[in-house]
């Protein structure tokens, strides 16, 4: 049930401070708002959400010591143990201030968090409000994780080099490799402790998805087993919910010159929002697009390179291929002239394609990447992979002819059309993500209701 008109029921979102985690929470956000929950964003001062763009929110941040840091790849793992120990006492401080003063914030429903803050669940449980955790990643990852947690524990790790491509006991889709830790050498305890806590449930009383039931029925069936909580797969959110979520000023005339283009002669290029491509990376791509002789147009983040395109590059491209520091993704990935997507095979990008009926050609780097290339490309069979050692011009050009012109890619196309047909029933009514939707509103609902009642009687007691 929505929350009844009159008693404001606020929800507390704690979003994690980077792109493909702040984009579902604020999606989250506008969902629930639409069913009558007042919103709080609780977060980090390091890479803040516009607020401007969200004036029916109520944004707070949180003091972390980080706002000159660039949240890139490469210190991570310093930012976010140091994010997570300095925002515990200002995210509590304002906790009690909304307590004492229901009247002006409303009574706290639930406190959602992304599972990178996870400073959130210790201050919760001081302060005896609920928390539901929101995973920006696949089911398939996490499940890839708590099996590397398994196997760890009795002792496979670490591996010799030869056994990378053998797959995973506990989940035989993947390989070694697959897996986000070098398992070849010992793990650095820091990056265990961290992936330890971002695994771990704490006291939260729920998961929420961004994901489809249909697309990830066994991981999620072995999830659900797993943690032994609700789990709400209201995905894709980027269909279900209206919002503003990009960080980065979008460059929209890229659309005007997609006008100009033949339906599915387009190859869409977008590494992420914190993917860094060194200088050969870079040179070998910029020449394979080239080579290709394929339409073209490449998001080339300024943070995301260190040197510039080769001399005469553009001049040679010419009208054939459009470079922009940032994109509206979900508009090129809709528009009928894009016919492929390179990209990184982060989560949001991995939907986004899906429900637009997009082949992909698969460069993971790190994190959830390759378990989700794993999956497009050996799963679901709508992509194409290409590895760190095939990152030359003569590769990466037959890579993108494959996919845009000759038949394994036609196969392809089909494919993930024939996906999106049956994946968007989720979202309509009656759909599993719809239905799951509800479930969660009226979840949240009861939970503050039996929260406050029992917290009522204590008082008279």
């Amino acid at each position: 049930m929505a929350v009844e008109e009159g008693k404001s029921c606020c929800v507390v979102l704690v979003p994690s401070p980077f792109q493909g985690h702040i984009t579902p929470m604020l999606q989250l956000a506008s969902l629930l708002h639409a069913k009558g929950f007042s919103i709080v964003i609780n977060h980090s001062e390091l890479n803040p959400p516009d607020s401007s763009k969200h004036p029916e929110f109520t944004f707070f941040p949180l003091k972390d010591g980080l706002s000159n840091n660039n949240p890139s790849f490469l210190n991570l793992f310093d930012i976010i143990p140091e994010m997570n120990v300095n925002c515990r006492v200002p995210f509590r401080d304002y906790l009690v201030q909304m307590m004492e003063k229901p009247e002006i914030y409303g009574q706290i429903s639930c406190i959602v968090y992304d599972h990178l803050m996870y400073f959130t669940t210790e201050v919760a449980v001081h302060l005896k409000l609920p928390t539901i955790l929101l995973r920006a990643s696949s089911c398939a990852y996490m499940e890839a994780v708590c099996a590397f947690f398994a196997l760890k524990a009795e002792n496979y790790f670490p591996l010799p080099e030869s056994q990378l491509l053998d797959p995973v006991p506990k989940v035989p889709i993947l390989r070694f490799k697959d897996l986000p830790f070098d398992l070849i050498s010992e793990i650095p305890e820091p990056k265990l402790q961290l992936f330890e806590k971002v695994v771990n449930l704490g006291f939260s009383v729920a998961i929420i998805f961004n994901t489809i039931k249909n697309l990830e029925n066994h991981a999620l069936s072995w999830l659900q087993k797993h943690y032994r909580v609700p789990i709400f797969t209201i995905g894709p959110l980027h269909k279900i919910a209206s919002s503003q979520t990009s960080l980065v000023e979008e460059d929209t005339s890229c659309i005007s010159w997609l006008n100009t283009q033949a339906p599915n002669s387009v190859l869409y290029v977008s590494i992420g929002s914190i993917v860094v491509m060194d200088k050969n990376e870079f040179i070998e791509t910029a020449w394979g697009l080239f080579n290709s002789n394929q339409s073209f147009l490449w998001v080339v983040r300024p943070s995301s390179i260190e040197h510039d395109l080769p001399d005469g590059y553009l001049e040679a491209v010419g009208d054939r291929g459009r470079i922009v520091k940032w994109a509206p993704q979900k508009e090129v990935l809709a528009h009928p002239a894009v016919g492929g997507f390179w990209s990184h095979c982060g989560w949001n990008s991995t939907l986004e394609s899906i429900l637009e009926g997009v082949p992909m050609i698969c460069r993971p780097c790190f994190g959830d990447q390759n378990v989700n290339a794993r999956y497009l490309t050996h799963v679901w069979k709508v992509g194409l992979e290409i590895g760190p050692d095939d990152l030359t011009r003569c590769v990466i050009a037959s890579a993108i002819r494959k996919l845009m012109v000759e038949e394994e890619g036609k196969e392809l196309r089909q494919r993930v059309l024939d996906m999106k047909q049956k994946l968007q029933m989720s979202f309509r009514d009656g759909g599993s993500s719809h239905n799951s939707l509800k479930s969660l509103t009226e979840f949240i609902s009861s939970r503050v209701c039996h929260y406050y009642k029992n917290r009522n009687e204590r008082r008279t007691n």
